[in-house]
C-alpha cells in the first residue's frame, strides 16, 4: 500500500518540505533505506545518514535544519515528535497488513471451548475444555490453551505459547513465542529427612488488558490466589515472573529481569536488563532501577532511582560505583600507609626505650 508525503503529514499534523506526492510503501533504517522507503530521525547520533540516505521520505523533528545538502528526491515531513509519530506511522502500516482469520482444519478446539468471531487458529494449535477465546483473537500454530483458560477479544498468542490452566489472558494482550504462562511456582517445604517436599501450586496468573510480553518468558503460577500483570505492562524477553508477584499498571522491564515470588511491584516502574529482585518485598510506583541491579529490601519511595548490587539510590550509588573502581590503588595506600606506621612505630618504640 502507497502512502503520500501529503497524507503522512496530514495523519501526523506535520508539514511537508519538498514533494507532497512522493510516495512509499515500505519502512526501513535511515542507514539502509532504498527509493520507495520510508525513514525517521530524531536522535542527532543518526543525522550524518540523512544525508546519504536513499529513502524517499524522513520524518524529522519540526527543529530539524540540515546542516548540508539532502540527498536529491528526498522529502521532509517535519513533526512536533518523530520518534513517536514513526511509531503511530508503523501502527497503521501493522493495521493495513493482511490479517490471518479461521480456524485450520489441523487445529484442535474442545467441543465445549468457546470461541468468538473473527478468530484465527492456527495449525496443531489446542484449545483445552470450557476455554474461551474472545473476538479477534489469534492463536498461532502448535499454542497450547489450556482447560477453563480465557483469553480476551484481540489478544495474540505467537507460536509456541503455552497458557495452563484456569490462567486469564486479558482483552489485546501480546504475547510471543515460547512463553509460558501458568507454570508451577517454585514451591518446596524441607523434610527432615533433607528432601524437599512439593507445595502444590493451585491459583493461576491474570494477565490484564493491553499486557505485551516477549518471547520465552516464564510467568509462574501462584500457589493460591493470582500472580497479576497488571494493565499496559510491557515485559522484554526472559523474563522471570515468580509466583504470586503482582506487576504495576505501564511497568516496563528489559530482558533477564528475575523477580522472586510474592513481590509487589508498582505503577510506573522502569526496571533495565538483568535486573534480580528478591521476594516478598515491595517497590513503589514509578521506580527506576538500572540494569543488573540486585534488589534485597523494599524501595518504598516513589519516583526513586537506583542501581547497584545491592543497589543504592542516586549519587550514592554513583558514588560506591566511582569508589569501586578505586579500590586497587587504594588497596596499595592502605598498605604503604600500614607499612609506614609500622616504621614509625619501631622508631617511637626505639626512641622510649
Amino acid at each position: 500500500m502507497q502512502f503520500t508525503a501529503e497524507m503522512i503529514a496530514g495523519y501526523l499534523g506535520g508539514a511537508v518540505d519538498g514533494r507532497p506526492e512522493a510516495a512509499v510503501g515500505a519502512v526501513a533504517k535511515i542507514e539502509e533505506a532504498k527509493q520507495g522507503d520510508l525513514v525517521f530521525l530524531s536522535n542527532p547520533k543518526y543525522e550524518e545518514h540523512i544525508y546519504h540516505t536513499g529513502a524517499t521520505i524522513a520524518i524529522v523533528n519540526r527543529e530539524f535544519e540540515p546542516q548540508q545538502a539532502l540527498p536529491e528526491g528526498l522529502t521532509l515531513v517535519k513533526v512536533d515528535n518523530a520518534y513517536k509519530a514513526f511509531a503511530s506511522l508503523l501502527d497503521l502500516y501493522v493495521a493495513n497488513k493482511p490479517r490471518k482469520q479461521g480456524i485450520s482444519s489441523l487445529a484442535f478446539v474442545h467441543p465445549t471451548a468457546t470461541v468468538g468471531a473473527d478468530v484465527y487458529i492456527g495449525e496443531y494449535a489446542v484449545v483445552g475444555e470450557y476455554a474461551t477465546v474472545g473476538d479477534g483473537a489469534e492463536i498461532w500454530p502448535q499454542v497450547y490453551v489450556g482447560d477453563r483458560v480465557r483469553v480476551g477479544a484481540g489478544a495474540k498468542l505467537y507460536p509456541g505459547v503455552k497458557v495452563y490452566e484456569d490462567c486469564v489472558v486479558g482483552d489485546r494482550v501480546t504475547v510471543h513465542g515460547g512463553t509460558v504462562i501458568g507454570g508451577d511456582g517454585f514451591g518446596f517445604a524441607p523434610t527432615e529427612e533433607g528432601t524437599f517436599q512439593k507445595i502444590p501450586q493451585i491459583g493461576n496468573v491474570v494477565i490484564e488488558e493491553d499486557v505485551e510480553i516477549g518471547s520465552n518468558c516464564a510467568i509462574d503460577r501462584a500457589t493460591m490466589g493470582s500472580t497479576r500483570i497488571c494493565r499496559g505492562a510491557k515485559l522484554d524477553n526472559l523474563i522471570q515472573v515468580a509466583h504470586n508477584v503482582v506487576i504495576g499498571q505501564s511497568t516496563v522491564m528489559a530482558a533477564q529481569v528475575g523477580i522472586a515470588g510474592s513481590t509487589k511491584v508498582g505503577s510506573h516502574v522502569m526496571m533495565g536488563g538483568q535486573v534480580g529482585v528478591v521476594g516478598h518485598i515491595t517497590i513503589a510506583d514509578g521506580v527506576k532501577i538500572g540494569s543488573q541491579s540486585g534488589i534485597p529490601n523494599n524501595i518504598l519511595t516513589p519516583g526513586v532511582t537506583v542501581f547497584g548490587s545491592p543497589a543504592y539510590p542516586g549519587l550514592e550509588g554513583h558514588r560506591i560505583q566511582a569508589s569501586v573502581k578505586q579500590l586497587p590503588e587504594l588497596r596499595k595506600q592502605v598498605a604503604e600507609l600500614k607499612k609506614q606506621i609500622q616504621n614509625l612505630q619501631t622508631k617511637l618504640d626505639s626512641i622510649t626505650q
